[in-house]
C-alpha cells in the first residue's frame, strides 16, 4: 500500500508526533514548522489586509502563535485572541506564546468580523465533545463574518477521524494539516468544512509510518495500480476473464452493468436473463453488440448459465428484483467460490435474514450497498462512523463492502480501508450504480489465468475510475455515457505502465 496516500487517525498522527520527536525533532520545531506553514499560506492565498488569529489552550493554539509572529514580521496587521489564560498555556504552547510580541486579546465575538482574514487555530482533530459556550460564539462569529477563515489542522469543532462536527464547526475556506491527511478531512460532511485541503510537511519522517501501520488511505491509483492485470501481447479474451450478469425482466440495469464489465477490460461479457428482456433487447437499444445474451427464465437456467468455469466473476442485483428466485440464484452464485459482485436486488433480498446471505460467501466477494441498503443487512451499525460502519460490515460478511456515496468507503475483511474523493455530484443519476457494479465485475474477471484481480484493490479500482470517468464525461452526463467515458482514465493507467 502507498504511503503517500496514508490517512493517519487522531492517535496514529499522535505517535507520528510522538516517533518524530523520540528521533530527535523537538516538538518546538514541529511547532515551529507547522506555524509557518499556515503562515505560507495565508500570505499565498489571503495577501491582503489584517487577519486575526483564534488561539486556543493546547498545541493548536501553538501554531496560531506560530503564524501570528511571522506574519507580523511579513509586514501583516495580526490580532491574536486567545481562549483562556496565558498563564494557563503548558508545554511548547506557553513558549511560542512568550514569543508573540503583540498583545493577547480576550475573546470578543463582536470583533472577529472586523478582520479581513482569520487564522482558526483553537482546537486541532481530537475535539470530542461539543465546543464550549465562548468557543462557540467564537466560532459562530467567524462563519457568520464572511471572511476567509485558515484552519489549522482541522476546522475546530470538527473530529479528525469521522469528519462529524461536534455541534458546529468552523467552515473554512483552507484548512492545513501536517504530515498526512486524517479520515476527518475527506469524509463528509467534514470535507465540505475544510474547503480546500494542504498537507504540509512539518519535518516528520516517512520512516514513522512503518510502525504506524495504517490501515486506511485516500484511494488512489498508488492503491491499487500494481494489482491491475496487464494487456499482455500474447494474451486473448478468456484470458482477461468472463463476466456473467443476471438480468431481470427490466433489462436496462444488467445491459449497464455488462457494457461497463466490457469497457474496463473484461473478455468477453455475457447476460444472462429472461427471453422477455431479450427480446426486448432486440426491439429496442440493447447495448453494445459484444454483449453476448443467454437465455435465463428461472433457477434451472442459472444453474447452467453458471456451469461453465470460464465464466470467473458473477454480477447478480441490478434490475432482478427482489424476490426468491434471486436470493436463490444469489446463493448458487456464491457457492461456486468464484468472484462474485452483489448490487441492489440481490442485497434487498436477504433483508429478512442478513446472516444467510453472510454464511454463503465463500470466495471473492464484494457488496455494493447505499445508505439504505447498507441499513437494511446491518441495521445495528447505524450509530457508527462511516469507517467503522464500513469495516465491520466487511468483517461480519466476509466480503469487501463499498458503502457508496460521494465520500464512498471501501473495506476489506481485514481492515484495510479507503476513501474515494474524485466522484463529482453528477454521478447522483440513474444507473450509475449499475456501472459501478460492472466495473466491480470486470476488473474482478481480469487476470483471470492468474486468479483474477484482488477484490479489495478491484473495488477500489471501480470506485475511483467511476468517479474518473464521470469527470471525462463532464455536465449532462448519463449512466450510458461511463463506459465510454473511462476508457480516458484507464487509458493513462496503461499508458504509465500499469
Amino acid at each position: 500500500m502507498s504511503d503517500h496516500a496514508a490517512l493517519l487517525t487522531v492517535a496514529e498522527m499522535a505517535e507520528a508526533d510522538r516517533r518524530a520527536i523520540a528521533g530527535g525533532v523537538t516538538g518546538l520545531q514541529l511547532m515551529e514548522a507547522a506555524g509557518a506553514a499556515v503562515a505560507r499560506m495565508v500570505q499565498r492565498y489571503h495577501p491582503q489586509g489584517s487577519v486575526l488569529v483564534l488561539c486556543g489552550p493546547g498545541s493548536n493554539g501553538g501554531d496560531g502563535f506560530v503564524a501570528a509572529r511571522l506574519l507580523a514580521q511579513g509586514g501583516r496587521s495580526v490580532a491574536v485572541m486567545l481562549l483562556g489564560e496565558v498563564s494557563a498555556l503548558r508545554g511548547d504552547a506557553a513558549e511560542m506564546a512568550k514569543q508573540w510580541a503583540g498583545l493577547v486579546a480576550l475573546p470578543d465575538p463582536a470583533l472577529v468580523a472586523g478582520h479581513d482574514v482569520i487564522v482558526d487555530a483553537l482546537f486541532g482533530a481530537g475535539l470530542s465533545k461539543p465546543l464550549s459556550d465562548e468557543a462557540l460564539a467564537l466560532v459562530q462569529a467567524a462563519n457568520e463574518s464572511g471572511r476567509p477563515v485558515v484552519a489549522v489542522d482541522l476546522p475546530s469543532g470538527l473530529h479528525g477521524d469521522d469528519g462529524q462536527p461536534r455541534g458546529e464547526a468552523i467552515r473554512a475556506a483552507r484548512t492545513v494539516t501536517f504530515f498526512r491527511p486524517k479520515p476527518g478531512h475527506l469524509l463528509l460532511p467534514g470535507r465540505q468544512f475544510c474547503g480546500h485541503l494542504h498537507v504540509a510537511d512539518i519535518g516528520i519522517p516517512d520512516a514513522v509510518l512503518p510502525a504506524i501501520e495504517p490501515r486506511q488511505w485516500r484511494n488512489d491509483p498508488a492503491l491499487w495500480r500494481i494489482a491491475l492485470p496487464p494487456l499482455r501481447i500474447d494474451g486473448h479474451k478468456y484470458a482477461r476473464g468472463h463476466v456473467l450478469v443476471r438480468g431481470g425482466a427490466l433489462a436496462g440495469a444488467a445491459r449497464l452493468a455488462g457494457h461497463a464489465a466490457l469497457r474496463i477490460g473484461a473478455g468477453l461479457v455475457t447476460l444472462a436473463q429472461p427471453r422477455e428482456a431479450l427480446l426486448q433487447g432486440a426491439n429496442n437499444y440493447g447495448g453494445p453488440d459484444a454483449l453476448m445474451r443467454q437465455p435465463c427464465d428461472g433457477i434451472p437456467d442459472w444453474r447452467h448459465a453458471i456451469a461453465d468455469p470460464r465464466r470467473n466473476a458473477l454480477l447478480l442485483g441490478p434490475g432482478n428484483g427482489a424476490g426468491a428466485a434471486t436470493k436463490q440464484a444469489v446463493l448458487d452464485a456464491l457457492a461456486t467460490r468464484r468472484a462474485v459482485v452483489l448490487d441492489a436486488d440481490a442485497l434487498t433480498v436477504f433483508a429478512d435474514n442478513p446472516e444467510e446471505l453472510f454464511k454463503a460467501v465463500a470466495g471473492p466477494c464484494i457488496l455494493t450497498p447505499h445508505d439504505g441498503e447498507f441499513a437494511r443487512l446491518f441495521p445495528d451499525l447505524a450509530v457508527l462512523s462511516k469507517p467503522e460502519r464500513a469495516r465491520k460490515a466487511a468483517r461480519r460478511s466476509r466480503a469487501v463492502i463499498v458503502l457508496k456515496g460521494a465520500d464512498t468507503v471501501i473495506a476489506s475483511p481485514d481492515g484495510r480501508l479507503a476513501i474515494n474523493t474524485n466522484a463529482p455530484p453528477d454521478l447522483a443519476t440513474a444507473g450509475a450504480g449499475d456501472v459501478l457494479a460492472g466495473f466491480c465485475a470486470g476488473l474482478l474477471a481480469q487476470g483471470a489465468l492468474m486468479g483474477g484481480m484482488p477484490a479489495f484493490e478491484a473495488a477500489c479500482a471501480a470506485v475511483w475510475l467511476h468517479g474518473a470517468a464521470a469527470k471525462a464525461a463532464g455536465a449532462g452526463l448519463i449512466a450510458d455515457d461511463l463506459p465510454l467515458a473511462v476508457r480516458l482514465p484507464l487509458g493513462r493507467l496503461r499508458r504509465q505502465g500499469v
